[in-house]
Protein backbone atom coordinates (compact mmCIF):
# COMPACT_ATOMS: atom_id res chain seq x y z
CA UNK A 1 0.00 0.00 0.00
CA UNK A 2 2.64 2.35 0.76
CA UNK A 3 4.68 1.69 -2.50
CA UNK A 4 1.38 2.61 -4.12
CA UNK A 5 0.73 5.38 -3.11
CA UNK A 6 4.79 6.70 -3.38
CA UNK A 7 4.41 5.79 -6.94
CA UNK A 8 1.40 7.39 -7.36
CA UNK A 9 2.65 10.86 -5.62
CA UNK A 10 5.78 10.63 -7.78
CA UNK A 11 3.98 10.32 -11.15
CA UNK A 12 1.39 12.95 -10.19
CA UNK A 13 4.95 15.56 -9.14
CA UNK A 14 6.00 14.28 -12.76
CA UNK A 15 2.44 15.29 -14.20
CA UNK A 16 2.20 18.45 -12.61
CA UNK A 17 6.48 19.81 -13.30
CA UNK A 18 5.78 18.59 -17.30
CA UNK A 19 2.73 20.44 -17.62
CA UNK A 20 4.67 24.02 -16.20
CA UNK A 21 6.15 26.77 -17.83
CA UNK A 22 9.95 26.43 -18.61
CA UNK A 23 10.86 30.61 -17.96
CA UNK A 24 8.83 33.57 -16.85
CA UNK A 25 7.52 35.89 -18.28
CA UNK A 26 7.49 38.97 -16.22
CA UNK A 27 9.87 39.33 -13.43
CA UNK A 28 9.33 38.34 -9.51
CA UNK A 29 8.90 41.69 -7.57
CA UNK A 30 8.47 41.19 -3.82
CA UNK A 31 8.81 43.67 -0.80
CA UNK A 32 11.56 43.84 2.16
CA UNK A 33 10.80 44.30 5.75
CA UNK A 34 10.69 47.97 5.11
CA UNK A 35 7.96 47.82 2.62
CA UNK A 36 10.07 48.65 -0.47
CA UNK A 37 9.83 46.49 -3.79
CA UNK A 38 12.26 44.18 -4.77
CA UNK A 39 12.88 43.04 -8.34
CA UNK A 40 14.67 39.86 -8.98
CA UNK A 41 16.01 40.15 -12.61
CA UNK A 42 15.10 37.17 -15.06
CA UNK A 43 18.21 37.17 -17.35
CA UNK A 44 20.32 35.11 -14.97
CA UNK A 45 19.87 32.84 -11.85
CA UNK A 46 19.21 34.09 -8.60
CA UNK A 47 18.42 32.86 -5.01
CA UNK A 48 17.02 34.87 -2.60
CA UNK A 49 16.10 33.69 1.08
CA UNK A 50 12.73 34.00 2.80
CA UNK A 51 13.36 34.23 6.52
CA UNK A 52 10.21 35.18 8.62
CA UNK A 53 9.75 35.12 12.52
CA UNK A 54 6.89 35.35 14.76
CA UNK A 55 8.72 37.62 17.40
Amino acid sequence: MKFKLMVLALISILLITACGQKTLNEPITLHNQDQEEVTFPLTKPTVFFFITSYT
